[in-house]
């Protein structure tokens, strides 16, 4: 947390404002999980041209240079004309003609980092091995399906590694998951090209309504806005242990996979 629908609810809420804005001042607070890796006066004077996403990572298109933003996994975002004082957990603002653009993490998992350009070796570093992009034009279904032919791990955990498709975290693989009627447990390279595409559209489907609801908000998670997410109003297993299933009435069933919880419904998911 926050996942691919949150990070995108994120930039879609400041995107708009902040693009076309002169950066003015860039503030960097306690160290995040990597440090800036440059001067930040080289920022000022630059301007933000647009912002886009890659998986979980926010990239602030510069005219000169780039800025990559990861939320980690208690970050949010704000954009806004006239800040508060800087707090305890406020650990970078970029300060720009048209408002300031505020990092508060808590647990400073999070990171801004400049690079020259998206091939430059600090931006690949981050972003090379990702996998396709599911809400995209290029979630292609032949290499979907070749990618899950490969791996033998359980389709959970080949969703949540990143290398295939980029930015299933946990609550949206569980969703995914009971939609296209998929135990968590299965071996990727066992499911069939039918139950494959079927998991596909169940991927695109799961991240696009939650784009819409605003995305999960579980703990602190908030937009740019200060608005929170409401997906989790909606979910059909994640978090809904003992409860009965919403197709079948069968108690949804909570194990572990690689120190993550994942929740299916025993009768609606096969092997």
């Amino acid at each position: 947390m926050p996942e691919l629908p949150e990070v995108e609810v994120t930039r879609l809420s400041f995107a708009d404002r902040i693009a076309g804005a002169r950066i003015l001042e860039a503030r960097v607070g306690k160290p995040l999980r990597w440090p800036l890796g440059a001067d930040p006066m080289r920022l000022v004077g630059r301007h933000v041209i647009a912002v886009r996403r890659r998986g979980k990572y926010l990239l602030l298109d510069l005219d000169h240079g780039l800025l990559l933003v990861h939320l980690g996994m208690s970050g949010s975002l704000s954009f806004v004309l006239q800040p508060r004082q800087v707090g305890k957990h406020d650990h970078f603002d970029l300060i720009t003609s048209q408002g300031v653009l505020r990092l508060n993490d808590p647990r400073r998992f999070g990171a801004v980092v400049f690079a020259q350009g998206e091939a430059d070796p600090v931006a690949q570093k981050l972003l090379g091995n990702l996998g396709m992009e599911p809400l995209g034009a290029g979630f292609d279904p032949l290499l979907f399906r070749a990618g899950l032919a490969r791996r033998r791990a359980p389709i959970k955990q080949v969703l949540l590694a990143g290398d295939l498709v980029v930015g299933v975290g946990n609550i949206y693989a569980s969703e995914a998951l009971f939609w296209s009627g998929i135990r968590p447990t299965t071996a990727a390279s066992k499911l069939s090209r039918p139950r494959g595409e079927r998991l596909r559209g169940a991927i695109r489907d799961v991240l696009a309504r939650a784009v819409e609801r605003g995305g999960s908000t579980l703990r602190d998670f908030s937009n740019a806005h200060g608005e929170e997410g409401h997906f989790q109003m909606e979910a059909m297993v994640y978090g809904r242990t003992g409860q009965p299933c919403k197709v079948c009435g069968t108690s949804i069933r909570m194990i572990r996979q690689g120190q993550r919880s994942t929740f299916f419904c025993p009768a609606c998911q096969k092997p």
